[in-house]
């Protein structure tokens, strides 16, 4: 009997638990799919390499969890809420309130394995296009890849059932706890403020300057380092909470006492209606705008950590090659790249210099990076500094006063095209003239260097000839050879998994914000029927009450949506420790957003509709 309760109440109110059903299976598949590409041994084993990925998303797993962790309580709190009015007349009828307790924890078991079993298959298949995506991203077979792995399904199934029960268990509690009054009528009063009086204004104060330090700390992230991102995390998050419980509480009491739009139509309602719900929406709100710069910033870094590749590779090395003495093979491949710039410098070495023609490195001055203030800009020029005949390196050690130095942009250059595996480092350059140069003892040799319009187009050369290298100098170890190819496929490595992960996280968290806001609104709908139900018997036309209905929540939805995206365009100076360009493309998950969180608000207001307003027929 209580099965069959539990089954009619959840086919009653099927809209809602929907909304929940979608944002548990989106968390669900996301979290196996992560733990799938963290966990599958044997493929880890097989690709070296990407082990690291692995540990990239371990984190975006124990992220999801912990949002993952608070979404389901908060989900369940409303949910309970639709339903308690319907608990309550149980009660009065005389069911006992253990017994209702248990259709509680049945429904709540009922809507968690469902999305369990529902997420699951979904997290197979995202898993297997995504985990092929990512090979196809990274130039590796998907040996011993399993979309269907038996560890990460344990994982997932243990995480979220304890979850489920958890969380079934404390809705269980909290209902026992509740009289039949406060079940019945506990949603017709209007939420209480903590905040009133005097204090409402000081805590306006207060918050803005929470945020106000917390926005300081973030742009000038690169002085305070370590300690700017927790004064940040502290000041944003407090000064967020407060900000919603003082400042938006009073704007909408400005909004109400304006007599210029307040008595516009039908205004008077839908700010009283706004005012009576408002107190109670403050957390939620807050909650959703932080929520919105998590998941939004989450995104953006991804996309901040994947074009940052090519930019730190570029800072590490100016040109895309250097080969020391290319061989016809490696001539060939070079021949065949389109340099947008490339030189051949001759050079001769023996125990203690290594000399280049002053003429040849006149005519093809080399690059260097463009300082300002001593600050990486990622710009390039050319050597303009004189080049004096006889000149040599000074590397640190005392010389004669009537000894002639290289300057230092020179010393720069030169010391960029001398790869690290070979020991051309250790000896002191000279700068000679053709005459002297061909009196030195010793065999020439030739270093070709060129950098092109795009590194990652010509990826398989530049792969090759680093192993070509490695045929060369046998002496060479693979982990010595620090070229451009290298360092930019760690880079790549790395940042592939983090794209995906930060497209992914994001994806869930705005989906779970906008859901939560929704699960808010929804449930203290009911007792709003009798309020649009007078204003319809007296006249007040359908429109006119849509309309007040879609600019009630559009005030409720932009608030957040405001605060969330300034500190999504502001908090992304906190990459700027760790990335070139934190804001590259930052449009984009603005915009991501922007659709996710419209269609919930459009969802929300239809929703809304089918239960405050009769159908015309």
């Amino acid at each position: 009997m209580l099965f069959k309760l539990s089954i009619t109440g959840l086919k009653g109110k099927l809209k809602d638990y929907i909304v929940l059903l979608v944002g548990l299976v989106l968390s669900i598949s996301i979290f196996y799919m992560f733990q799938t590409l963290a966990s599958n041994k044997e493929f880890l084993e097989a690709n070296a390499t990407i082990k690291s990925i692995g540990y990239v998303f371990q984190v975006g797993s124990f992220l999801l969890a912990i949002i993952t962790f608070f979404y389901v309580f908060y989900a369940n709190s409303f949910l309970m809420s639709l339903r308690q009015k319907e608990f309550g007349m149980y009660m009065l009828l005389g069911a006992k309130k253990y017994k209702v307790a248990i259709i509680m924890f049945i429904e709540t078991i009922l809507i968690g394995m469902t999305s369990l079993a529902i997420g699951i298959a979904s997290g197979i298949g995202l898993s297997q296009g995504i985990g092929h995506l990512l090979m196809k991203q990274l130039n590796f077979t998907a040996s011993g890849y399993r979309a269907l792995y038996v560890p990460s399904i344990t994982v997932t199934c243990i995480f979220f059932v304890g979850l489920f029960i958890l969380s079934a268990l404390l809705n269980s509690m909290k209902l026992a706890r509740m009289t039949v009054l406060e079940l019945v009528y506990g949603n017709t009063y209007a939420d209480s403020s903590v905040i009133k009086g005097k204090l409402t204004g000081i805590t306006a104060f207060i918050s803005i300057i929470l945020l106000g330090i917390g926005y300081a700390s973030m742009i000038f992230m690169d002085v305070l380092k370590e300690a700017g991102i927790t004064i940040a995390m502290l000041s944003t998050t407090a000064g967020t909470y407060l900000f919603f419980e003082s400042v938006f509480p009073l704007f909408v009491k400005k909004l109400k006492e304006n007599k210029t739009h307040n008595e516009k139509g039908i205004n008077a309602f839908t700010f009283a209606q706004l005012k009576f719900r408002i107190n109670g929406l403050t957390k939620v709100l807050a909650t959703v705008a932080m929520l919105i710069a998590l998941g939004a910033g989450a995104i953006s870094g991804g996309m901040a950590f994947k074009n940052n590749v090519i930019k730190s590779a570029d800072k590490f090395e100016i040109y895309d090659t250097i080969i020391y003495n290319p061989t016809a093979e490696e001539m060939k491949i070079l021949n065949d790249i389109p340099f947008k710039d490339k030189n051949e410098y001759r050079y001769k070495a023996d125990d203690q210099y290594i000399y280049y023609l002053k003429a040849e490195l006149e005519k093809n001055r080399p690059f260097i990076y463009f300082e300002n203030g001593g600050k990486y800009t990622g710009k390039l020029k050319r050597v303009s500094e004189d080049l004096p005949l006889g000149a040599v390196s000074n590397d640190g050690q005392e010389m004669d006063k009537n000894t002639k130095v290289i300057p230092d942009e020179w010393v720069t250059a030169l010391r960029g095209i001398q790869p690290s595996y070979l020991d051309y480092l250790d000896k002191t350059i000279k700068i000679v003239d053709i005459k002297m140069y061909n009196e030195l003892q010793g065999k020439e040799g030739l270093v070709f260097i060129g950098k092109t319009d795009d590194f990652a187009a010509h990826t398989q050369e530049w792969k090759k000839l680093d192993e070509l290298q490695l045929e060369k100098y046998k002496h060479i170890d693979a982990d010595d050879m620090l070229s451009k190819y290298k360092i930019y496929n760690e880079f790549y490595t790395v940042s592939s998994g983090t794209v995906f992960m930060g497209f992914f996280l994001g994806i869930a968290f705005l989906a779970m914000m906008a859901s939560c806001l929704m699960f808010k609104i929804l449930s203290g709908a009911t007792v709003d029927i009798t309020r649009y139900d007078m204003l319809r018997k007296i006249g007040v036309r359908h429109e006119l009450l849509t309309k007040s209905i879609y600019k009630e929540f559009f005030l409720v939805f932009l608030c957040p949506a405001i605060v969330g995206i300034a500190h999504v365009l502001i908090g992304m100076n906190i990459f700027g420790l760790i990335v070139i360009d934190p804001y590259f493309l930052i449009w984009l998950p603005i915009c991501i957003f922007l659709v996710i969180y419209t269609i919930y608000y459009m969802i929300t207001v239809q929703l809304y509709k089918g239960i405050v307003l009769p159908k015309i027929r």
